[in-house]
């Protein structure tokens, strides 16, 4: 079992910065590979960001790209989503998840096994 908790969100206008962060803890001798993901009102659960296990590489939802940045501290079990330039549109739910079996498709929710309980995003305009 791998337990995730993301920090408190926020809210703020737009154009503005908040950060976000997702502590692991269970199953976490082995570093998995995270993502977060976002859902807002009436609209399906949808990718935002992922890492590797070493943190080297990351992949990011074309919206996102430029603006948010994901990254990790591995000695802290730790996954982090910081958002810049935040518009009316990025305001979400947004969920961390972690992929314990295998890491094919970043993008897909289903590469994901354990979620977070997530955490509300609001942008004003």
């Amino acid at each position: 079992q791998v337990q995730l908790v993301e920090s408190e969100g926020g809210s703020v206008q737009a154009g503005g910065s908040l950060s976000l962060s997702c502590a692991a803890s269970g199953r976490t001798g082995s570093t998995y590979p995270m993502a977060w993901f976002r859902q807002a009102p009436g609209k399906e659960r949808e990718f935002v960001a992922a890492i590797n296990r070493g943190g080297g590489t990351t992949y990011y939802a074309d919206s996102v790209k430029g603006r948010f940045s994901i990254s990790r501290d591995n000695a802290k079990n730790t996954v982090y989503l910081q958002l810049n330039s935040l518009k009316p549109e990025d305001t979400a739910v947004y969920y961390c998840a972690a992929a314990t079996n295998g890491f094919i498709w970043p993008y897909r929710r289903e590469t994901y096994d354990y979620w977070g309980q997530g955490t509300q995003v609001t942008v004003s305009s």
